[in-house]
């Protein structure tokens, strides 16, 4: 019997991972304060990974977008990352990805607690820095 409710899951694109940089770039203590950027550039390249991989309780593909802000904006974006700079807060484009997504559909990569209340209260799923990053 087909399933009328909507697209199959085949179907659907993957989901959206959102990564607050930041806060990730800022979760391990390895001299990241003092080239904002460069950590940034290695954060985007160890996301390639889960972009096509995904995560342990989520296979991929996924959907990686990396948000910076500050002096990392400019990083460029690479295929399978997708990274945006921030105008103001990166917490801010954070919520305005997040509502512009699939309900259900979007995760977000980040351990600030104000971030993960608004965009839980949008449908995303918040996980920590540590899905993503290891010390």
């Amino acid at each position: 019997m087909e399933n009328f409710d909507g697209p199959a899951e085949a179907e659907l694109p993957p989901p959206l991972l959102v990564v607050d940089g930041a806060n990730v770039v800022g979760s391990v203590p390895d001299g990241w304060w003092r080239d904002r950027r460069g950590a940034a550039e290695r954060l985007r390249e160890s996301l390639l990974a889960v972009a096509r991989d995904g995560l342990p309780e989520l296979p991929g593909p996924l959907t990686v977008v990396l948000v910076v802000e500050g002096a990392a904006r400019g990083v460029e974006s690479v295929p399978g990352v997708r990274v945006e700079s921030a105008p103001g807060s990166g917490d801010d484009r954070i919520v305005e990805l997040v509502a512009e997504a699939r309900p259900g559909r979007c995760l977000v990569v980040t351990a600030d607690r104000g971030l993960r209340e608004r965009v839980t209260a949008l449908g995303a799923t918040p996980l920590g820095p540590r899905t993503v990053r290891r010390p």
